[in-house]
C-alpha cells in the first residue's frame, strides 16, 4: 500500500473498519474519509482503497462514477454544485446555470484562476421543493434567481 495520508486517516479507516464485517461494506465510508482529507478522491489511491476493502479497483471506479458526491480532482474553496433534475430544470436551472457561468467566467468542470470557486452540476439534491436550487460546500440554496445568487456569492467573501 503506498498511501500519502495521515496517520489520523489512517487510524479513522482502521476504526471505520471494525463496523462492517465485510469489508467492501466500508467502501462509501473510506471514501468519505479520503475526501475530507485531502478534498478529493485521487484516481492514484484507487489502488489502495481498493486493497483497504478488499475490492477491485474497478469496483472502487463505479462507485466514484456513480456518486457526484465524490471529487476526482481538486476544487475550489467554494465548490457551487447545481442541480439539473427536472424540478429545477422546470423552474429555470438552464438560465441560473448560464448566469452562474458567466459571473464566475469559467464552464461546468472549471475552477476559477484565483482557485476561489468550482462548478458542477449535478444530479438530484433532494430539495425538489425549493426548486431551482444549488449546493455550496455542504450547505443548501433554494428558490434561486439571479438576485439571490448575486446575495449569496457575496455573503462567500
Amino acid at each position: 500500500m503506498n498511501l500519502k495520508l495521515s496517520s489520523q486517516f489512517l487510524q479513522r479507516v482502521k476504526e471505520v473498519m471494525t463496523h462492517y464485517p465485510n469489508k467492501q461494506a466500508a467502501l462509501l465510508p473510506v471514501l468519505h474519509i479520503v475526501q475530507e482529507e485531502m478534498g478529493y478522491v485521487p484516481e492514484e489511491l484507487e489502488a489502495d482503497i481498493a486493497e483497504i476493502v478488499e475490492a477491485p479497483v474497478v469496483k472502487v471506479r463505479e462507485v466514484l462514477s456513480f456518486y457526484t458526491l465524490f471529487n476526482r480532482q481538486p476544487v475550489g474553496k467554494y465548490h457551487v454544485q447545481m442541480c439539473r433534475t427536472i424540478s429545477c430544470t422546470l423552474c429555470g436551472h438552464r438560465s441560473l446555470l448560464q448566469y452562474i457561468k458567466t459571473k464566475l467566467g469559467i464552464d461546468v468542470g472549471q475552477t476559477t484562476p484565483d482557485g476561489k470557486y468550482t462548478l458542477s452540476v449535478v444530479e438530484c439534491l433532494a430539495a425538489c421543493e425549493t426548486a431551482p436550487m444549488m449546493q455550496i460546500n455542504d450547505k443548501y440554496y433554494g428558490n434561486l434567481t439571479p438576485q439571490r445568487i448575486d446575495e449569496i456569492m457575496a455573503s462567500l467573501s
